[in-house]
């Protein structure tokens, strides 16, 4: 199927702004994780490690999923009419504990119940990246049933699919991975000893859980989907990049580190190896997935949108980004780069 590059442009743009909110959302709800599991764990300061890297930025990260809804229905609105009709439960579900959750981390620094916040925080942080990744198997196929063209998910088949629970397990430990693979980073800026030791030691347990159901994925996706599994195999040397640079992330956390003491591990080297293997894995995935947004019903020519309509919100999309960059830029400065910020003392 031909597909223009106008369509490839704006898929483009959706699955950047995707591969942005996943690889930042992971660390937003998994920081909200750790600070509840090391809270009372005072000596260790991994909380408050966790804390100040939590606070600024789970408003970005919202950012990122607004931009997503916006051009998908922007750019592809025959798709977005029927993810959005199927997707009404579970999508109300998402936006009810996204709510509960920015509701309480607005009041987390002044209410007296901290502890109880903490703790909403941190099971919202594993509960919606699980129900936020069963968009990616409804759009597989097998799970949406057309009535007259009505459109409708099959709740029974979904729940009993191991493919959709292989996704969950795979978004869980992905959120607790990348995560403590960031705040060891931010525990070596800040020179928090145990806090490293601590979160250098859950990266090199959920590393290789999440590589498990990735795999897990892979084998139950031949019997589920067997046309993306098929396409994942032709372009296989990605997914054989993606798995090498997840080894040299693993290397990357036994190497010596001269610069915190005599522990080991270069944690910001294992991170980036990382964030470029989720690129790599999401790519193959996405190159798969073509020409379909919703197999078999919703191809990326059938939903798209007219023409003169995406050159003008693609100029908007621009215009947008040349604005939004320069302060991305400076909260990266402020809140991840300024050591003044990250060693400082919660009170």
């Amino acid at each position: 199927m031909d597909i223009s590059t106008d369509a490839l442009i704006a898929i483009s743009i959706i699955w950047g702004f995707v591969f942005i909110y996943a690889v930042m959302a992971t660390m937003d709800f998994g920081a909200g994780f750790w600070s509840m599991i090391y809270l009372n764990k005072e000596h260790m300061k991994a909380t408050d490690i966790a804390n100040r890297f939590l606070s600024p930025t789970w408003e970005v990260t919202n950012v990122f999923i607004v931009a997503i809804v916006v051009a998908l229905f922007s750019f592809f609105p025959g798709a977005t009419f029927v993810l959005g009709t199927v997707l009404l439960i579970p999508g109300s579900i998402i936006l009810l504990l996204l709510a509960i959750r920015s509701g309480f981390l607005v009041f987390s620094n002044t209410a007296k119940e901290r502890k109880l916040l903490r703790y909403i925080s941190g099971i919202s942080g594993f509960i919606i990246p699980a129900v936020l990744i069963l968009v990616l198997p409804v759009t597989h196929g097998g799970f949406i049933e057309s009535t007259d063209g009505v459109y409708s998910l099959n709740m029974s088949t979904i729940l009993t699919s191991p493919n959709a629970y292989s996704f969950i397990g795979f978004a869980i430990l992905s959120t607790l991975f990348l995560s403590s693979l960031l705040l060891a980073d931010v525990s070596n800026v800040a020179e928090e000893q145990d806090a490293y030791t601590a979160y250098r030691k859950s990266a090199l347990i959920t590393g290789p859980i999440s590589l498990l159901f990735a795999i897990c994925i892979m084998l139950t996706m031949r019997n589920e989907a067997n046309w993306l599994y098929t396409g994942m195999m032709n372009d296989f040397s990605w997914i054989i990049a993606s798995f090498i640079t997840f080894i040299i992330a693993a290397i990357a956390l036994f190497l010596p580190n001269k610069s915190f003491g005599k522990k080991i591990g270069k944690p910001r080297l294992a991170l980036v190896a990382i964030a470029i293997q989720y690129f790599l894995a999401s790519y193959a995935y996405g190159r798969a997935h073509l020409p379909y947004m919703i197999y078999p019903d919703v191809t990326i020519m059938s939903g798209f949108t007219e023409p003169a309509t995406f050159r003008a919100l693609f100029m908007t999309y621009i215009v947008a980004f040349i604005i939004l960059f320069p302060g991305f830029y400076f909260f990266w400065k402020l809140f991840m780069k300024d050591k003044r910020y990250i060693r400082q003392q919660e009170e």
